[in-house]
């Protein structure tokens, strides 16, 4: 008898058709269990039917800081100092001007408008790399606090990225960055 179930047993899973009976089997017997366990409550989520209604669960009159309602941050600036845009303008017009100056001449021109440290970090910086020949557009400035701002100037070849700081009222770049056109 053993023989017989272990010949039978063989040849079923032998045979393509036969895993295949198999398997069908187990679906519906998983399938058979699940709808005899079930409530039999139509309300409990179906594939193809239609969503639910969304549920609200703030008030939307209440505020989720996410959006904030008081107005932007102004640049704050010196009597008689620059504004930013104005600061941002004269560091990008030098910045490109790289055409037949040495690289301290180059520096030198950037340092009115730059703070200590970006002036210590554009040393020995050959401006033969600077990706750009001229300005095209004014800045754009988004103010970050009082004392912050980052100016976006449209360049020739991209955009040139620069952030301004004025602890005391006195607007200077403290970094640069550039974005290819």
């Amino acid at each position: 008898m053993a023989g017989l179930i272990e010949r039978t047993l063989t040849g079923i899973f032998r045979s393509r058709w036969g895993v295949a009976i198999v398997l069908v089997t187990i679906v519906f017997a998983v399938v058979g269990i699940g709808r005899l366990f079930s409530d039999g409550d139509d309300a409990s989520p179906q594939l193809g039917g239609g969503s639910p209604a969304p549920a609200i669960s703030i008030d939307p009159s209440e505020d989720d800081s996410v959006v904030s309602t008081e107005p932007p941050p102004t640049p704050k600036t010196s009597p008689g100092q620059a504004k930013p845009e104005a600061v941002a303008y004269a560091f990008a017009s030098a910045w490109v001007d790289h055409e037949s100056v040495s690289a301290e001449k180059w520096r030198d021109r950037l340092l009115p408008n730059s703070t200590s440290t970006l002036s210590d970090q554009l040393r020995g910086v050959d401006p033969a790399g600077v990706p750009a020949e001229r300005v095209i557009g004014r800045p754009e400035l988004v103010a970050v606090n009082d004392t912050m701002v980052n100016a976006i100037v449209t360049m020739d070849s991209g955009k040139l990225s620069l952030r301004l700081i004025a602890p005391e009222g006195l607007w200077l770049v403290d970094g640069i960055d550039w974005e290819s056109a």
